[in-house]
């Protein structure tokens, strides 16, 4: 027998791309490949690129000449761009890196397997279409093999929203859910294979709308759904947005056990002005009543958000209001970033706020943030939390997992295993992660 061809996947920005990076590991291991942890070892090299952050295109430019010495010395490694830069990059990422072998969208990775015949004929290979195929039916069944106690299962994709600052409506496509039988299916199949805790992925996830037996799914509905299956302890879901926060939804988080008390809402600023100029489609105050109607449902539920400061026009006035947002909500975690400019979107043609404001700005509302999160972690000391272990830790005998709440908690001399679900007091908070003890 042939020893195995070898594929290394490097995997940028959100959870839902490292999900594709699975899906396209299964997709190349049908055709003999097995995953590498190292690019020096492989016969395949693919980058899974994120648009998301500033420079996403260049970082990725600047990694595949890298790769320049390891396609000289071995001239029938294969290298691939994946994801949304090669979506939107296209034919401009071959131009740029003649050593690029093919470029494959979000939506069309399920063609892989002919795409790398093809780059192993000596074609170079582009497909970037939105082809009218479920690319999740087409994909082959997940292996069998032995899973960890946590997985991401897509559900959603595409956004119909069209925030100024976003690219994902042009890299990922308009929204679409996927049938409710085919999740149901793959999520039977991964609590088979170990997995006691899913996170169901969309862009846009709260929007979802996937077909049952009798009519759409709202995503409150797929959750129960995804409830009756025993074996599955914990539901989550990213990403969401305001105005898809509907009133079953709400409700689940009360009434539904194992749906976990954690919500990401993004907001993205605190100002009615830059909300409106955004395209948000909600206001301040819309937002701050559906946090307040949320928590009603779940008091303890742990509110994480998402913040962009120094969005075009924003003044100073603009950015308190965020501010005074951020201390009424009260985040136990949040992401925030500066505005930094995509080509193709309405935001990047507008006049620029000045870098050194927004800079400030930015470490202001980080360290409100900050602050925040910590005074949140170190509210849950002396409670109890369930904990899903997930790894060993550094020390002899301690173990890993996260919490309801999604905050990393070990616990010293643990008599657990890597899948055990246990009950946990929390004894002290650190900088990112607590530490508890077992109960019992």
């Amino acid at each position: 027998m042939s020893a195995p061809k070898k594929l290394f996947i490097k995997t940028y920005g959100c959870q839902m791309n490292v999900y594709d990076s699975e899906r396209m590991a299964e997709a190349l291991g049908g055709e003999g490949y097995v995953e590498t942890k190292s690019a020096d070892d492989a016969d395949m090299i693919l980058l899974n690129t994120c648009h998301i952050r500033e420079k996403a295109a260049e970082k990725v430019y600047s990694e595949l000449g890298r790769f320049k010495g390891l396609k000289a010395d071995k001239p029938d490694l294969k290298i691939g761009v994946a994801g949304c830069v090669a979506q939107a990059e296209g034919e401009e990422i071959m131009r740029r890196q003649p050593l690029v072998d093919l470029v494959v969208g979000p939506q069309s990775y399920h063609r892989l397997p002919e795409m790398e015949a093809k780059a192993r004929e000596g074609e170079k290979v582009l497909d970037t279409d939105f082809p009218e195929e479920d690319k999740f039916e087409k994909l082959k069944s997940r292996p069998k093999a032995k899973r960890g106690p946590t997985a991401f299962l897509t559900v959603q994709e595409g956004c119909d929203k069209f925030c100024a600052f976003c690219v994902v409506p042009y890299t990922r496509g308009a929204e679409v859910s996927r049938p409710a039988d085919r999740i149901l299916r793959e999520a039977q199949d991964l609590v088979g294979r170990g997995v006691r805790e899913i996170t169901l992925l969309g862009q846009n996830v709260n929007a979802y709308h996937g077909a049952g037996p009798n009519g759409d799914l709202t995503l409150a509905q797929l959750i129960w759904e995804l409830d009756k299956i025993d074996g599955l302890e914990r539901i989550r879901f990213t990403t969401s947005h305001p105005n898809d926060m509907q009133d079953d939804l709400i409700e689940a988080h009360g009434t539904c056990a194992k749906l976990m008390p954690y919500l990401h809402l993004p907001v993205q600023a605190g100002s009615d002005k830059i909300l409106k100029r955004m395209n948000r489609a909600h206001t301040a105050e819309s937002y701050i009543r559906l946090i307040e109607r949320i928590r009603a449902a779940r008091p303890d539920i742990l509110i994480s958000g998402d913040f962009i400061v120094g969005f075009p026009e924003e003044t100073e006035e603009d950015f308190q209001a965020t501010m005074d947002l951020v201390e009424e909500v009260k985040y136990g975690t949040a992401y925030s970033f500066k505005y930094s400019t995509r080509p193709g979107t309405p935001a990047a043609e507008r006049a620029q706020v000045d870098p050194a404001a927004a800079d400030d700005r930015l470490q202001r509302l980080q360290a409100l943030l900050t602050k925040q999160q910590r005074e949140v972690q170190d509210s849950m000391v002396g409670r109890e939390v369930g904990v899903l272990f997930e790894k060993t830790g550094r020390l002899p005998g301690q173990m890993v997992g996260k919490s309801d709440y999604l905050h990393a908690v070990h616990v010293a001399d643990c008599s657990r295993e890597v899948g055990d679900l246990a009950r946990v007091r929390i004894v002290s908070s650190g900088a990112n992660s607590l530490a508890g003890e077992l109960i019992g």
